[in-house]
């Protein structure tokens, strides 16, 4: 008899009790969610993918025999059409069976999963997911970001994580409370648009870091949905209203609910339902004359009037972390609306809640990006008084950004007379690359102050004493001595993989002081420097910059510099200061951080 072939080697099938669990398979069927793609889900698995930079990201629900995904993105075939796997390869199950988030930075090492088939026919290596939960906490599934290769991931992109599952579970929710509902057309294509709103409410919201910007379009986005209009207001560190913005379905309505909005903010009593709201967090709901309660301004009184106002529902902006309330949003109905109810209720407490974090979000962004500007400005020098020529100079950091960067820019007067300019790039964009920055531009002083050695021999002993210190970097610089000449200044410079600087006559020309390419700073053997001369006259300028000012991802930088020579074209009459200005004016997102130093003779 010939012996049978031995099957391939699959796992065992893993006993977890709470995949079986009746009252969690009740719940998941609620859901009305199948093996098919889910275009608000679809939408969590692509904003989970573009924000941890994960190559698969997959909204992954789990029955007793399966796991399914209404959201995915990156799924190889045959499994990205088939949307379910079987649970042999599934991680997902595990999250259900812990009930906490499961991370791991490389699957094949852990004993829990090293023999899941996911690993060798999906690419499943590094796994991070976080449990998608119903309204009493049971687990459904999981909302996770996985890549093909071991990858340490980071407690900025786990946060995210977090943040994103907590609006998919609310998502989740959602639909297993619409589920069973047996309601009218006008209900159902109400909890549709609902279900539109939440599904698209993070998104929208995560579209800008800008509070004001975000608090119009949440305003925007709850009318005429959820009322006919509606005020969203913020609070200050005091917790007074200080910031409101009023949107009305009727466009002609605009400078009245915009004026009622502003008298939110500094006609409204301790006791009216704003101030109760934000004092106590807990949503309220009542008619005009409740509203009207702590309402002494009689303007307030005919706006709502003429504005239309039968009804109110007015929930708390939580802060992120449940630390307190920044703001409420108040829901208005008019006469011919029908009365809040139980679901309006529980739709705005949700609105509210992501509200919240977005924009705790922005303002968290705003003082990180406030601190960071404040930081890079310390380290950037004020320009010396210097007789002989005009100074202005320009930092500009990259719009959404909150990292220092590492470009630099530097002039001191030298005991002799002369003017030491210099202009820098150190490569990356945190706290060692402004760091690395600081020491650079000291070292360039401290090299250069009180010394008549041309410049290119000043940068070979920058070179030495990067090396011979083993500072850890890599940078581009130009240094430049200019001393007063009759008329104008003589300029020698040398420049170390820095972009050109730039001439620009008193006629109007411009000139690319280009010459020989020297290598960055910082690299491991050393090479020997050049330096050029030029001279400017009276009412010439140059220009130094970073490659912030040129830099394109779509375009190669000979070509923006050519455009930057053509935009510097009949500037030479401009004040300094507004040249300077004209430059930092871009018609498109800037890539990179930007410096400029210009020096005009006078």
């Amino acid at each position: 008899m010939t012996p049978r072939c031995p099957e391939p080697d699959r796992p065992a099938a893993v006993d977890i009790p709470a995949l079986r669990d009746p009252a969690r398979l009740r719940s998941l069927a609620d859901t009305g969610l199948k093996a098919a793609p889910d275009e608000a889900f679809d939408r969590f698995a692509r904003l989970v993918g573009d924000l941890l930079e994960a190559p698969v990201a997959l909204v992954c629900l789990v029955d007793a025999d399966r796991q399914f995904f209404p959201g995915a993105v990156g799924l190889p075939e045959p499994w990205a059409g088939r949307r379910e796997t079987p649970l042999h390869h599934s991680f997902c199950q595990h999250v259900v069976d812990i009930e906490i988030p499961l991370v791991l930075p490389d699957a094949r090492l852990y004993p829990r999963v090293r023999r899941n088939l996911a690993i060798p026919e999906l690419g499943v290596v590094a796994y991070a997911g976080v449990p998608l939960t119903d309204l009493d906490g049971r687990v459904l599934g999981s909302l996770c970001a996985i890549d093909r290769k071991p990858r340490a991931w980071t407690a900025p992109q786990l946060r995210t994580l977090t943040d994103l599952a907590a609006a998919c579970s609310s998502e989740l929710r959602l639909r297993i409370a619409l589920d069973g509902a047996e309601e009218a057309r006008r209900r159902a294509e109400e909890a549709h648009g609902r279900l539109e709103l939440l599904s698209g409410l993070s998104e929208t919201l995560a579209g800008t870091l800008d509070v004001d910007t975000a608090v119009h379009r949440l305003a925007d986005a709850v009318v005429p949905l959820l009322a006919d209009w509606a005020v969203v207001t913020l609070v200050d560190r005091a917790g007074k209203p200080r910031r409101a913005t009023g949107v009305h379905r009727d466009p002609s309505r605009a400078a009245e609910v915009a004026r009622f909005a502003h008298l939110v903010t500094t006609r409204v009593d301790p006791d009216s339902v704003t101030r109760t709201v934000l004092r106590t967090g807990q949503p309220t709901h009542g008619d005009a004359d409740d509203a009207a309660r702590g309402v002494g301004e009689p303007e307030m009184r005919a706006l709502a009037g003429r504005l239309g106002f039968a009804a109110h529902l007015t929930v708390p902006v939580p802060a992120p972390g449940g630390a307190g309330v920044i703001g409420i949003i108040s829901l208005v109905a008019g006469p011919d609306r029908r009365p809040f109810d139980d679901r309006d209720l529980r739709t705005a407490v949700e609105v509210g809640r992501r509200a919240g974090q977005a924009v705790g979000n922005s303002w968290m962004y705003g003082e990180q990006r406030h601190v960071a500007e404040v930081l890079q400005h310390s380290m950037l020098p004020r320009l010396p008084e210097y007789p002989a020529a005009e100074l202005a100079a320009r930092y500009q950091p990259v719009a959404d950004r909150v990292e220092v960067g590492g470009d630099w820019y530097d002039a001191f007067v030298q005991p002799d007379g002369d003017l030491m300019v210099a202009i820098g790039d150190v490569a990356g964009h945190d706290i060692e690359a402004a760091a690395t920055m600081g020491q650079l531009r000291n070292l360039v002083r401290g090299n250069a102050f009180g010394r008549t050695d041309p410049v290119h021999e000043q940068m070979n002993r920058l070179d030495a004493t990067i090396a011979g210190l083993r500072i850890p970097t890599v940078a581009t610089a130009t240094l430049a001595r200019l001393r007063p000449t009759p008329g104008g200044l003589s300029v020698t410079w040398c420049n170390a993989g820095h972009p050109p600087p730039l001439l620009v006559t008193a006629d109007g020309a411009v000139h690319n002081l280009d010459g020989r390419h020297e290598p960055l700073l910082g690299l491991t053997r050393p090479f020997p420097r050049s330096s050029r001369t030029v001279l400017l006259d009276a009412g010439d300028t140059l220009l130094l910059y970073t490659d912030g000012l040129v830099e394109r991802r779509d375009r190669p930088i000979d070509e923006t510099l050519v455009e930057l020579v053509d935009r510097l074209a009949g500037t030479a009459t401009l004040p300094l200061h507004d040249l300077c200005d004209l430059l930092l004016h871009c018609p498109y997102p800037r890539e990179d951080d930007l410096a400029l130093l210009a020096v005009r003779p006078r």
